[in-house]
């Protein structure tokens, strides 16, 4: 891990979302593990923990009751069901981070990350995941091998409902290959960081990655997210 970014007088909100299947989780975990200075915003949910999950790590794990109880004490800064389950931010440490100068990044649905965006709109950085297509977001979901066949076929229902939101993030990323969309995702967020001006202080080249930024933008994503959800 480089150390971490130095810090300026406000955070950054790294919002990421996608369907499920679609691979923000890889990626956004990824962003994490290089730069010290971002950090995980742990959502609530009442789902059932997966294999491999950690309380406290991946998700804070509770019961529909303490979720509830959360919202009528205002606790959230959104909340939504998705697939069957509450999902929430709270709103306290994302006002700690933002106030002391951290970055967080937000794994979350376009519900959530609208929400988030609406709250605090000049500090959001909005990336919406694209998959390379249908057939390869429907492999990615049977190959977890953690939800029941149902629940992956309403997944999959799901998936084109999303994806129509796309034209509400500043940044699409399609990934088609792992590495090539983590460079732009990071591209992305240094840019944001530092801003397009290359700076003695930042070990970064941030000339080269404002090109790669433009040349994503210039990418055809628009209308691939189009072609996604563009009946058969």
């Amino acid at each position: 891990m480089i150390p971490p970014v130095p810090t300026v007088d406000r955070g950054i909100l790294v919002i990421v979302s996608s369907p499920s299947g679609a691979g923000k989780t890889t990626l956004t975990r990824r962003l994490l593990a290089e730069f010290g200075n971002l950090g995980f915003s742990i959502s609530y949910t009442t789902r059932p923990i997966r294999p491999g999950e950690v309380d406290g790590s991946d998700y804070h794990f509770v019961s529909a009751e303490t979720f509830e109880a959360m919202v009528e004490r205002g606790e959230f800064a959104e909340y939504a069901w998705v697939h069957g389950n509450r999902y929430g931010t709270a709103r306290g440490p994302i006002n700690a981070a933002l106030d002391a100068g951290r970055d967080l990044i937000f794994d979350v649905d376009w519900q959530g990350g609208g929400a988030l965006a609406d709250q605090w709109p000049a500090d959001a950085l909005k990336i919406f995941i694209l998959p390379p297509d249908l057939n390869a977001l429907a492999e990615r979901l049977r190959r977890r091998a953690t939800d029941a066949p149902e629940v992956i076929d309403r997944r999959l229902h799901k998936a084109i409902e999303e994806l129509a939101h796309f034209h509400e993030y500043q940044h699409l990323i399609v990934n088609d290959d792992v590495d090539r969309a983590y460079k732009v995702l990071r591209a992305v967020y240094l840019t944001r960081r530092y801003g397009r001006m290359d700076r003695s202080d930042v070990p970064h080249p941030l000339a080269a990655l404002a090109m790669q930024v433009d040349e994503s933008l210039r990418s055809g994503a628009d209308e691939h997210a189009r072609a996604l959800i563009r009946p058969a």
